[in-house]
């Protein structure tokens, strides 16, 4: 498949395979889909279901996928190592086609969730592996199955 964005390579003493790994956990997710909502989103759960995803009082942006699958991204940081979702752009007239792939440009600052039309949703990610790589970095990413 040809790709809008050519895949990034990151220096070894920046990224450890992190930042590849959210992007490829998040293709697996969504590739395939339409997308019909994101949105911030907290949740805390007293009892979690191990089937369901839950947020321990961090703020995430979920992706409802139009299976009615969630997709969770949930931004992470451990001293001065972090990530986190800054800004998205939904392309609102981009949703009723199916993506076909995610790209990243700018040192994985910016991830490209794309349709055959152009990109669907625009993603603007802060990162740091901080003290390489002595602290955990990149995304939680949680797929939460309709129900």
């Amino acid at each position: 498949m040809n790709t809008p964005y050519p895949t990034e390579t990151l220096d070894h003493n920046d990224d450890d395979g992190t930042m590849p790994e959210n992007v490829a956990t998040l293709s697996e997710a969504v590739v395939g889909h339409r997308i019909v909502n994101v949105e911030k989103d907290t949740r805390v759960r007293q009892n979690p279901d191990p089937d369901k995803f839950y947020w321990n009082g961090n703020t995430g942006t979920v992706i409802t996928l139009d299976n009615g699958v969630r997709v969770g991204l949930i931004g992470t940081g451990d001293c001065c190592a972090y990530t986190e979702l800054e800004t998205f752009l939904l392309h609102a007239d981009k949703i009723d086609h199916i993506i076909t792939g995610i790209g990243t440009t700018d040192g994985y600052t910016k991830w490209h969730i794309f349709a055959d039309m152009g990109d669907v949703l625009e993603l603007t990610v802060g990162w740091s592996c901080g003290n390489p790589f002595y602290y955990g970095y990149g995304f939680e990413i949680v797929v939460e199955d309709a129900s």
